[in-house]
């Protein structure tokens, strides 16, 4: 064995050694983890992110993934000869259009990747929020069409998975008592679905390195923010755009019971393992005010 290869080995046992208290730390603790974006889209990515998802539940972290899927949705419609259109970042969505969605979601989106954990030698089972009422909803706007706001969240089903050992893997749609289905906005689905589990953290994976307090420049990221904090920086104009209802997602989290919350740039291979494994961390982490506490942020 040559030089390189001891040094390699030697650096591998050096990062072991280094994760354990995380390990430990995480141990039978909840992790949802929101996936999409171009993390999704990127092959090579995708196969990163569902080898960090599995390497967290081989050391006994209980990880609940859940996902959109936008690209894929605005392909096949494309495909089909149908127009994307969004008011407000919000896909208008019509009966045709929820019908692609629920096709793509819960279909092909959702069973990729459960057999991509399954085939790395995961144990995984995959849900749409329409599995078991699990994500109940109603219309939130008539000119968007099938878009729904969540009224409810069931979420023993996901428990039942968690107890079993499996990872679930959750498709963002929802469903009312009349049988019609409604297209839900990922982030929203994920905080509402981490808030009813009371996860230790809840991963929120974006094309953005986090909250930055100048926009596009990745040297002003700011690695922790208290929900306080956060509300400061949307006056002040620091929060906009699309990383506005991000950063609402991570306060609603916040109240519904979620120990801290990150917003990380998930093209950045293993990304997730940085955040729960390292000392350094990534992204830009979001804790309750009465939360706060500098020994919880390790980076």
């Amino acid at each position: 064995m040559d030089t390189v290869d001891i040094f390699s080995n030697a650096q591998r046992a050096q990062v072991l050694t280094e994760a354990l208290p995380y390990i430990r730390k995480y141990n039978g603790q909840i992790v949802v983890v929101k996936y999409g974006g171009n993390a999704m889209i990127n092959e090579q990515l995708k196969t990163q992110v569902m080898e960090d998802i599995l390497l967290l539940w081989l050391v006994g972290v209980k990880v609940v993934l859940v996902h959109g899927g936008g690209p894929e949705i605005s392909e096949l419609m494309g495909k089909l000869g149908k127009k994307a259109q969004f008011v407000d970042g919000l896909r208008v969505t019509d009966k045709e259009t929820v019908d692609i969605v629920q096709m793509v979601l819960a279909g092909r989106v959702n069973k990729t990747l459960v057999n991509l954990l399954q085939t790395k030698g995961g144990k995984a089972m995959g849900l749409s929020g329409m599995d078991g009422h699990l994500i109940e909803a109603e219309m939130k706007d008539p000119k968007l069409g099938y878009v729904g706001k969540i009224t409810n969240i069931n979420i023993q089903p996901v428990m039942d998975l968690l107890e079993k050992g499996y990872i679930p893997v959750i498709s963002t749609l929802g469903c009312d008592n009349n049988g019609n289905v409604y297209n839900i906005n990922g982030d929203t689905a994920a905080a509402c679905i981490a808030g009813a589990l009371k996860a230790k953290r809840l991963i929120m994976m974006t094309d953005i390195d986090g909250v930055l307090q100048k926009k596009d420049d990745p040297s002003t990221l700011i690695p922790m923010l208290t929900v306080s904090k956060a509300k400061a920086l949307f006056e002040q104009g620091v929060i906009s755009g699309g990383m506005i209802p991000k950063v609402d997602c991570c306060i609603q989290a916040i109240s519904k019971g979620v120990s801290s919350v990150i917003i990380m740039d998930g093209r950045v291979p293993h990304s997730i393992l940085m955040e729960i494994l390292t000392d350094e961390g990534a992204g830009t982490m979001v804790v309750g005010d009465e939360a706060y506490d500098e020994s919880e942020i390790h980076r």
